[in-house]
């Protein structure tokens, strides 16, 4: 049995900023509620009320909202029109597809003099001879009946045969009520034996098939069974989801290898054409916020866990944890993880990548021979020329310092003359 909570109508007034007491609509359609109760203490300014499609049997507890103008009871288990006197504003009522067979309940709305507009389409009192102008002769204030406009001319025949046509609704009526008795402890005890005999060892799925392809009886009894099958099918569902059991991803193998990974689905691209080099393109969201990435860079493997899903790749050799880097492109969303590997040769500039020509190394041995010897340097070293020949020779910049150019310039400053006019002021100190 499903109940009228405070959550439920909260939830139902979302656009109400979920406050309760100033709530003029709510729609409890759908929810299988079995009984109308505290709406009137929570609500008490309601001017629409809809609560079609559950298995309400009785309206009861509304006396108090003297302000709904609308109620929507449709396809209810509802049978007897009642409780509805205080409702002095209620202007549309709508009992379609009920099971109302007390045609005289209708009495009960004389009190309601806003009530206009009254549907009970479906029902089994519109099958008795006379059911429209019984209702329109009862209820005068109405204007329209299962959506057709009641004339003038219709109101004035039903007044005039109003008492001989309530004496054959009676009689009807009471048919009816002795048939319903029949059919409702037939179907108890139908429906009982049933599931103490037939449904009890069969398997669920078989039962489910027998019985959604049995005809059955319109009334509320099928209804309830109706529902409590329905109910038990969701459970069946629940059950199949809880029990089944999880895919569990495995990080490594038993002998402690890591296993390729690709949880999220994502697209992803490995490069190892570069010789010192592994770089991983993974196709990240392009609106994923990066806090939301952690990226683990181990020796030999990559792991990159996106929301919670995780990515594992298992690198071909070991990589350098130390300089490796992860970059994410702000136009793409793209994750680059470069990652250097653990034995590669780092080159410095000062390394030849090749041999040079035999010509070039004798050019630059020669050179240096000459240099270490002006400078006196006893040890040989080498100047390291790379293959391209158009490299600047650093060892044409400087010249060797020739003694004989030396002294015969240092004779030249000594024998200089004065310059015609020339003191030689002897308190003038030397030039050092």
């Amino acid at each position: 049995m499903v109940q009228i909570t405070v959550e439920m109508v909260r939830k139902k007034a979302e656009h109400h900023e979920r406050l309760l007491a100033p709530l003029e609509e709510i729609a409890l359609h759908q929810e299988n509620i079995e009984k109308i109760e505290f709406l009137q203490d929570w609500c008490p300014k309601l001017k629409i009320l809809l609560m079609q499609s559950n298995l309400i049997a009785k309206i009861e507890n509304l006396n108090k909202l003297k302000h709904l103008t609308y109620l929507n009871l449709a396809l209810n288990n509802i049978e007897i029109i009642e409780n509805l006197e205080r409702c002095e504003s209620l202007q549309k009522l709508d009992l379609t597809l009920n099971f109302i067979g007390e045609i005289v309940s209708v009495e009960n709305l004389t009190d309601n003099y806003n009530l206009e507009n009254l549907y009970l389409t479906g029902n089994p009192c519109t099958d008795y001879d006379n059911y429209r102008d019984f209702v329109i002769g009862t209820l005068p204030q109405l204007s329209t009946l299962d959506g057709r406009e009641i004339e003038r001319s219709d109101r004035i025949k039903a007044l005039q045969n109003l008492k001989v046509i309530r004496s054959d609704i009676l009689f009807e009526q009471e048919n009816y009520r002795h048939q319903r008795r029949k059919q409702k402890s037939r179907l108890q005890r139908d429906i009982q034996s049933k599931w103490d005999n037939e449904y009890k060892d069969m398997d669920p799925e078989e039962r489910n098939k027998k019985f959604w392809a049995e005809k059955c009886e319109h009334a509320p009894e099928v209804r309830y069974e109706i529902e409590h099958m329905r109910q038990l099918k969701l459970k069946s569902y629940e059950t199949e989801e809880k029990t089944e059991e999880k895919r569990v991803y495995k990080l490594f193998a038993p002998d402690g290898r890591p296993f390729n990974i690709n949880q999220a689905k994502l697209d992803f691209r490995f490069y190892d054409s570069e010789p010192d080099v592994y770089v991983l393109d993974l196709a990240v969201y392009k609106h994923l916020d990066t806090s939301l990435l952690d990226i683990d860079v181990e020796p030999n493997y990559v792991r990159v866990t996106v929301k919670g899903k995780i990515f594992q790749l298992h690198l071909p050799e070991e990589v350098d944890t130390t300089n490796s880097k992860a970059e994410r492109s702000q136009t793409t969303g793209h994750l680059l993880v470069t990652m250097p590997r653990a034995n590669a040769t780092i080159r410095t500039p000062s390394e030849p990548k090749s041999e040079p020509n035999k010509q070039a190394q004798l050019y630059s041995e020669h050179k240096t021979s000459d240099c270490q010897e002006s400078l006196g340097q006893s040890k040989r070293e080498y100047l390291e020329i790379g293959p391209n020949d158009n490299a600047l020779d650093f060892t044409k910049m400087t010249q060797p310092k020739s003694s004989a150019k030396y002294s015969e310039t240092r004779l030249k400053l000594e024998l200089k003359q004065p310059t015609p006019g020339f003191v030689d002021d002897p308190n003038v100190p030397d030039l050092i």
